[in-house]
């Protein structure tokens, strides 16, 4: 079976390879949600951490490393794709990037709620059709309810576009969402 790759599309490390895992586990996130993502956010980066839950290969936190973010950390529970978001988070800073095997759902509360440093959490959780995760969205709901919202700055979801949230989430406030075909992409704040 021949690789598949993506490439970092913005900031310092621009232009670099990263390997996808297979699609049988995993839902790349499309460049052009990517791009609209860091074109929305790229001057806000510099002061945060950045964490990508249901991190897949850790594009989003390399890219997000590259553009300026202090340090990130991509959370999978694959063993497969843990061992590629391990390997593309390495190849680029194995000190500021981080990749950490085990559940989004149980290990972000506790993450978030020990730092110190202010967040910018995406959650791009396997859409809500997939065999197993008919429930993945009020889950998540659920999840957010946990966190303590002094210590982030941003919930972005990447999601069906056939889910719509609610305008609030727990204390956070939907701002905006952009919609790209069968995904779409919401903030909240």
């Amino acid at each position: 079976m021949s690789k598949i790759f993506t490439t970092i599309s913005s900031g310092k490390f621009k232009g670099k390879k990263l390997e996808l895992p297979s699609l049988k586990t995993t839902r790349s996130t499309k460049s052009i949600v990517k791009e609209s993502f860091f074109n929305s956010v790229r001057y806000e980066l510099r002061p945060l951490v950045f964490i990508e839950g249901f991190g897949g290969s850790g594009v989003m936190a390399c890219e997000a490393f590259s553009n300026g973010v202090k340090n990130a950390l991509a959370i999978e529970i694959d063993n497969e794709a843990f061992k590629l978001t391990q390997k593309n988070l390495n190849s680029i800073d194995n000190t500021n990037l981080k990749a950490i095997k085990g559940d989004s759902f149980k290990l972000l509360p506790d993450i978030i709620n020990k730092s110190s440093d202010k967040i910018l959490l995406y959650l791009d959780p396997p859409f809500d059709f997939r065999d197993g995760f008919k429930d993945i969205y009020n889950n998540l709901i659920d999840l957010i309810s946990s966190l303590n919202k002094q210590n982030i700055y941003m919930i972005v979801f990447e999601h069906s576009s056939d889910f719509k949230f609610e305008e609030s989430l727990a204390t956070f406030k939907l701002i905006k969402t952009k919609k790209f075909g069968a995904t779409t992409l919401s903030y909240f704040i």
